[in-house]
C-alpha cells in the first residue's frame, strides 16, 4: 500500500497518538546520480535527479502505528 507524501500544504499526523514530527518512512526511488571520484578513488555524490519515488510505508516513531497515518493541512496552508 502506498502512502501519499506530504506537500507544501499538508503534513503527516498519527491518528492514534497525535504525533506530527517523528516518522520512519520506507520508500523506493529511481535516481540518477552524478558521482565525482577524487584521485584516491573516493566518491562523492554531487548531483541527484529523482526519476520516481514511492512511499511504501510510514510508521509513527512514538507509538509504532503503521496504518494510522493521515495527511492533514499544515498551519496557515488555507490562507
Amino acid at each position: 500500500m502506498t502512502i501519499a507524501a506530504p506537500t507544501a500544504e499538508t503534513r503527516w499526523r498519527c491518528t492514534l497518538c497525535g504525533n506530527l514530527t517523528r516518522f520512519d518512512v520506507t520508500r523506493s526511488a529511481r535516481v540518477v546520480e552524478f558521482l565525482h571520484f577524487d584521485l584516491a578513488g573516493e566518491s562523492k555524490v554531487e548531483e541527484t535527479e529523482v526519476l520516481s519515488e514511492t512511499v511504501e510505508s510510514v510508521r509513527c516513531r512514538w507509538c509504532n502505528a503503521v496504518d494510522q497515518i493521515e495527511l492533514v493541512a499544515r498551519p496557515g496552508a488555507e490562507e
